[in-house]
């Protein structure tokens, strides 16, 4: 009785991930020259070396790294890629510095569609074009079939600073005005929505978005910056309450001031959540001195198109502490969210 030896299989005629994807052979192969360097070819990635060799001008640089494991991979305003490449830019941004290089490292399931994943690599490639970021450098594991998800994302980034502020919760001064950059709580929302079945009459999209355009903007205006914050898990009540903490200064904001969209605020009744705590992916808040925050309110609505406002102020009182103003006139105290409200939205 003789043996036959199967014909290879390679991801031009696959269409789905195979463990032998992540094995490092022939699959792994072809997966790079078939899928990953069409979409992402650069002089760095090109060269497939075990990792990118960069020359950088003498300034300081910004490192980050985040993972994304949103469920569904796909939402209204996104996807997990879309996601993955705007969180590591605004993480950078918030830092000040110009995002310029990224890793991508992909833990695939078993069974994923391969078209799903070309989807997914081009959102992070429109993206990292707007912004001038490149992948340079990557990784690629597979997992049987029903020990993942479909698609985990781990996205790390070097970014540049080019000027000589110090932009971090320990350059607040009291006197400082908060500016937020938009309507909050849309992205947590949108998945909550889709999770819950939950439908409108107007569509509900992710506010998922790169932050490092509208930072540009206030760099290049001249505005003086002492911090810069954006709100993802968690949302608007824990970056305000990691500022308090780390400066040791009182943070007091006022509701009627934090855009609270009428799609969110019915999400949020139906299901007990707070928008102050819910996530955002496309948001964030400055903290200026006090004769910038109406220019800096400006800058950020004309260049996101999105109406920003003035919602407080850094003060001596109560410090470490977040108070809040209500809509009905009392003074509420806003603490860190206890456990997990939103699982899976990032």
């Amino acid at each position: 009785m003789g043996f036959e030896c199967p014909a290879p299989i390679n991801s031009r005629s696959s269409e789905k991930i195979r463990l032998g994807h992540g094995g490092g052979g022939r699959l792994t192969n072809n997966l790079i020259e078939n899928v990953f360097k069409p979409i992402f070819s650069n002089e760095y990635l090109d060269k497939l070396h075990d990792g990118a060799v960069i020359d950088l001008p003498v300034n300081r640089i910004a490192f980050s790294t985040d993972s994304y494991v949103v469920s569904p991979i796909f939402f209204p305003g996104g996807d997990i890629g879309k996601l993955s490449i705007t969180g590591t830019i605004n993480d950078l941004a918030m830092c000040g510095a110009k995002p310029l290089f990224i890793s991508l490292a992909l833990i695939l399931e078993e069974g994923f569609e391969i078209e799903n994943l070309k989807n997914i690599l081009v959102s992070i490639k429109l993206v990292a074009d707007k912004v001038g970021v490149k992948v340079v450098t990557g990784d690629t594991k597979v997992v049987n079939k029903g020990k993942g998800d479909g698609i985990y994302i781990n996205t790390s980034g070097i970014g540049i600073i080019e000027h000589n502020m110090n932009i971090c919760p320990q350059s607040v001064k009291p006197g400082d005005l908060i500016v937020l950059s938009g309507d909050i709580g849309r992205h947590g929302a949108t998945i909550l929505s889709l999770r819950e079945g939950i439908d409108f009459e107007v569509s509900l999209e992710s506010d998922c978005n790169e932050l490092w355009t509208p930072v540009e903007a206030l760099i290049n205006e001249g505005i003086e910056i002492h911090c810069l914050r954006d709100l993802t898990r968690g949302g608007l009540t824990s970056a305000l309450n990691e500022i308090a903490k780390s400066s040791n200064l009182g943070v007091f904001i006022e509701e009627e001031n934090v855009p609270v969209i009428e799609e969110v605020k019915a999400v949020c009744e139906v299901l007990g959540l707070d928008p102050l705590y819910v996530a955002n992916e496309g948001r964030f808040i400055a903290v200026v001195p006090e004769k910038f925050a109406n220019k800096t309110a400006e800058i950020i609505s004309n260049v996101t198109g999105v109406n920003s406002s003035i919602i407080g102020r850094i003060q001596e009182e109560n410090k470490g502490k977040v108070l809040m103003k209500s809509l009905i006139g009392s003074v509420r105290l806003l603490d860190m969210i206890s456990g997990e409200q939103l699982p899976r939205i990032c």
